[in-house]
């Protein structure tokens, strides 16, 4: 009996999972320890946890959110502060978002272009924030996606709109992607008249793990192998250096209404890297520490991130952050899990004053 249609996407996801073991996990993609490649393997379960709970079953017709990290599933750079949505969508359909701010300091809507079928966004093709929502006093709003415009809380969609990501950020003590019991009511409804839910069959169950292959490749196989390819100016080139904050621009999966900065950090033994800076005026600001691989390092048992809740400051308002895989003296310090190399990520959302640089100096724990 030959291969049924569902069978042959089955194979493919585990000729994928294959793939990336041999090339994706080895020196190709600058692999060469044992530590990092168990850590890519984690990585890689945690994409895979993705790929089945967003996008196996996801359809723009009755779209659901699902939320996209968590303390157990990290990736693209995920946040301590934060709780993402997420959901296929068309630009060819209509539809209504009812929710509360939950006590937010920011929530928006991105729309990710040419993310259908489970494939990694192009660019960001618009963003509707809380600036613009009208929201009534007890938090509520609702906010229209495509169709005809209408006067208020309306945001259009391009023909190549694939998915929307919600963000929702909190500047609280501790992180708000840990605490269990913090709900943000959201609701997404298709406006038109969409087809019925077919049954499952050999054919969707094809497409669905196709989906999850395509997004298994974008964020292993297809995406940029290190130094192959030019990185945004926000971005630092020499390690323990943080270029000037600056806005992202339409790129896929980023905010355009903030300000980053994104350095990587190189740590001998019995070295720590000091940052110093101000924080900006903005309606959100954190940093974050990642592993190799875009991850949040444990923030769930860990001092891995800090906010301006968190932040204890100079007497003239400056910071002083240590970085070190032991706890220093100081009072604000960013544990690094014993990792000698990682990256730290800065976010100012909707900037409304100077940005300041972000000093280094490399001193001795």
């Amino acid at each position: 009996m030959s291969d049924s249609k569902s069978q042959k996407s089955f194979k493919e996801l585990v000729n994928t999972l294959s793939e990336i073991d041999s090339r994706f996990l080895s020196e190709e993609w600058s692999i060469t320890s044992s530590h990092d490649r168990a850590l890519g393997y984690r990585y890689v379960m945690h994409v895979l946890q993705s790929a089945l709970l967003s996008h196996f079953e996801g359809d723009p017709e009755w779209p659901e959110w699902q939320r996209i990290v968590s303390p157990t599933r990290k990736f693209t750079g995920d946040n301590s502060d934060a709780i993402y949505y997420e959901t296929p969508i068309r630009g060819d359909r209509s539809y209504r978002i009812t929710g509360n701010i939950s006590g937010a300091v920011y929530t928006s809507f991105t729309i990710e272009a040419n993310a259908e079928d489970g494939k990694y966004a192009t660019n960001n093709a618009g963003v509707f924030n809380d600036q613009d929502l009208e929201i009534d006093e007890d938090g509520n709003y609702e906010l229209i996606l495509g169709g005809p415009e209408v006067e208020k809380n309306w945001m259009p969609l391009p023909t190549n709109a694939g998915r929307i990501t919600t963000r929702h950020y909190f500047e609280w003590p501790v992180p708000c992607a840990a605490e269990p019991s913090l709900h943000i009511p959201l609701t997404i409804e298709p406006l038109d008249n969409p087809t019925p839910i077919p049954p499952w069959s050999d054919e969707t169950v094809e497409q669905a793990i196709s989906r999850a292959v395509n997004h298994l490749k974008g964020k292993t196989l297809q995406s940029p192998k290190p130094g192959h390819t030019a990185t945004p100016s926000w971005v630092g080139k020499e390690p323990n250096m943080f270029p000037m904050p600056e806005m992202p621009g339409d790129l896929a999966f980023a905010a355009v209404d903030a300000a980053y900065s994104m350095g990587r950090f190189y740590l001998e033994p019995g070295k720590a890297l000091m940052m110093t800076g101000r924080w900006p005026e903005c309606k959100f600001g954190n940093v974050c520490v990642w592993n190799r691989f875009g991850q949040t390092l444990d923030y769930r048992h860990r001092n891995v991130s800090l906010n301006r809740s968190n932040t204890v400051l100079e007497s003239d308002g400056t910071f002083r952050i240590c970085v070190s895989s032991v706890k220093p003296s100081e009072p604000n310090w960013l544990d690094t899990e014993g990792l000698a190399y990682g990256s730290i990520f800065w976010r100012f959302f909707l900037p409304s004053g100077d940005l300041y640089p972000i000093n280094t100096e490399l001193v001795d724990l």
